[in-house]
């Protein structure tokens, strides 16, 4: 998977070519985040091809949008949480049209304050594509937000709706033992690694 990136005015604007049909991330430090802590929702959608579709882990199933453009994938979740990144499964071989071509990630408190950090071209993509959410500078590594919205702009081929396979979104793996500098990972070392 080739990228290009840019920076204009604060956003950063990214140009993803190509894909990987294996999982995204190999990092052990990170985990997908939105299984049981977030809600998901859907700008509009087909009958029976809604956001359990997104979720079902499911190459053959996809969510359709039914609607104008920009079509939505609202993320929100219970507290705060640190985000590294998100990852898309689309296939344009198999959905042509309906394949995103421009994405557009937002982050904020709720629907009411959200700010573009991320705009994502996307050049026939085909498996998984991770976008990463983060900016150019090292120490900003994770983006902390209580909701996260994926707009998708436009379509390849100037399609109406989309299709997007699967959405899985990343953050740090937490630290079993608070306040200490350091990070067990064997279960015997954690059993033992507090003093009494």
């Amino acid at each position: 998977m080739a990228t290009e990136s840019s920076v204009e005015g604060g956003e950063e604007e990214m140009k993803v070519m190509g894909g990987n049909k294996e999982s995204v991330v190999d990092n052990t430090d990170l985990r997908e985040m939105a299984t049981k802590i977030a809600a998901w929702s859907v700008s509009s959608c087909k009958p029976g091809n809604g956001v359990s579709s997104l979720r079902d882990d499911n190459y053959e199933t996809y969510w359709q949008s039914d609607g104008a453009q920009p079509h939505l994938v609202n993320i929100q979740f219970q507290k705060k949480v640190k985000l590294h990144s998100v990852a898309l499964y689309v296939d344009y071989n198999l959905d042509e049209s309906y394949t995103p071509s421009k994405i557009s990630i937002r982050a904020g408190d709720g629907f009411h304050n959200l700010k573009e950090i991320k705009t994502v071209e996307l050049v026939k993509p085909i498996g998984w594509v991770s976008i990463p959410l983060s900016g150019n500078d090292p120490r900003e590594a994770f983006v902390n937000t209580f909701m996260l919205q994926i707009g998708v702009l436009s379509n390849h081929l100037n399609g109406r709706d989309t299709h997007v396979r699967q959405i899985k979104v990343y953050g740090p793996r937490p630290n079993p033992i608070p306040h200490q500098q350091f990070q067990f990972t064997s279960p015997e070392f954690i059993t033992y690694s507090t003093v009494r």
